[in-house]
């Protein structure tokens, strides 16, 4: 079932904002995909998702070796998925990876906000945002 990115159903935007552990798709170098679990916030407002990461993870790396390309200007197709039971729900778009500080700490406040803690210190944590263009689900 497909839903409006900046203006989803109540019910959807509950489900992304219940705790759940998700998983992120990002492009390898070679065009398979890499597949991890990840914490995601869902702005509507902004049409973002925002995961946090170390700046030396696979998955950060794997965006920032697309970024700029010919086949990607506006960063690699990214998407995110969670599910419990029947409910489910995807979020695609073009990632990028902030490391500005304003950025980095509106997605930790997000992260805390949703997940009900404050992640630890880490001078090496940037954000990657991806720029919805589809959310799937049913929630």
């Amino acid at each position: 079932m497909s839903h409006e990115v900046l203006n989803p159903t109540p019910e959807y935007l509950a489900f992304w904002r219940e705790r759940h552990v998700c998983t992120l798709t990002t492009p390898r170098p070679d065009g398979s995909p890499h597949v991890v679990p990840v914490g995601v916030t869902y702005d509507p407002e902004a049409g973002l998702a925002r995961v946090i990461s170390n700046k030396n993870s696979k998955k950060i790396r794997n965006v920032l070796a697309a970024q700029g390309r010919a086949d990607a200007p506006d960063g690699p197709r990214a998407a995110v998925c969670q599910m419990e039971g029947r409910r489910w729900a995807t979020l695609e778009g073009r990632a990028v990876i902030r490391t500005d500080e304003a950025s980095v700490a509106e997605a930790v406040r997000r992260y805390a906000e949703r997940y009900g803690r404050m992640p630890s210190p880490n001078p090496d944590r940037v954000v990657m945002e991806i720029t919805l263009d589809r959310a799937m689900g049913r929630a």
